[in-house]
């Protein structure tokens, strides 16, 4: 197989993210720097991410985490205190990423897996996976503000931010719908609205809800949910 599908089994990447491993040098066939995501390897070849050994796994695993608000989605940075993949005792025994990111100020669902391939579903943009965010803000937004965010979007630092739906569902409080997942996407459509985030909240992701589940909490995902998650139609579930 072609390195960036071994990453991918490995659980450590999708494909796409195998390719900016290997161009930052972060992997190595058999004690060499690979050069390419397309080099072909076998199980019987020694590869590595960041000096670590990595292999194909042999079972595949889906978690849901309310990830509380203070803690960071990255996995490397030795210098944080407080990782959400922490707060999964399975992460101990097999490697999970992040299915995407929630900042160390924001709260909700995040996923976790192994499967590299599960992983691009869910967050390249071309799939356009919706996800849902509650916030919470001091006052009310100015209708007008609103209207361009879910209709031309705006632009910020290069990016065009645009909200698929926005519905004011409590005083000072809203739900935005997207389909991206920008750098702080909301936090900046709020700032351009002249206003303070006050609560950030990931509610959904695709047709996966967070319920009722705690902060600091986090389960297996069902088959069914997996399904779901990967956008297959309800009467092809068994």
């Amino acid at each position: 197989m072609n390195l960036s599908k071994y990453l991918s089994s490995a659980g450590v990447c999708s494909r796409r993210g195998a390719a900016e491993l290997v161009a930052g040098g972060a992997v190595a066939v058999n004690g060499t720097t690979a050069q390419s995501p397309g080099q072909r390897v076998t199980r019987k070849d020694r590869v590595t991410l960041h000096g670590k050994p990595v292999a194909p796994v042999r079972e595949y695993v889906y978690i849901m985490l309310h990830k509380p608000r203070g803690y960071v989605c990255t996995m490397e940075d030795p210098h944080a205190k407080k990782k959400a993949v922490d707060l999964i005792p399975l992460s101990k025994e097999i490697r999970i990423v992040s299915v995407g990111r929630l900042d160390k100020d924001s709260e909700g669902l995040l996923l976790f897996s192994n499967d590299g391939d599960f992983i691009a579903r869910l967050t390249h943009p071309r799939y356009e996976v919706r996800k849902i965010y509650q916030v919470s803000v001091e006052g009310e937004i100015d209708p007008v503000a609103l209207h361009h965010l879910t209709n031309d979007g705006i632009r910020d630092r290069g990016d065009l931010l645009k909200a698929e739906r926005i519905e004011c569902i409590a005083p000072g409080k809203y739900e935005f719908t997207l389909h991206e997942g920008k750098n702080r996407e909301v936090r900046r459509m709020l700032e351009y609205c002249g206003k303070a985030t006050r609560r950030l909240k990931r509610v959904a992701v695709g047709r996966l809800g967070l319920g009722n589940l705690p902060p600091g909490r986090w389960r297996r995902l069902t088959p069914q949910e997996v399904r779901l998650a990967l956008g297959e139609k309800p009467e092809r579930i068994k």
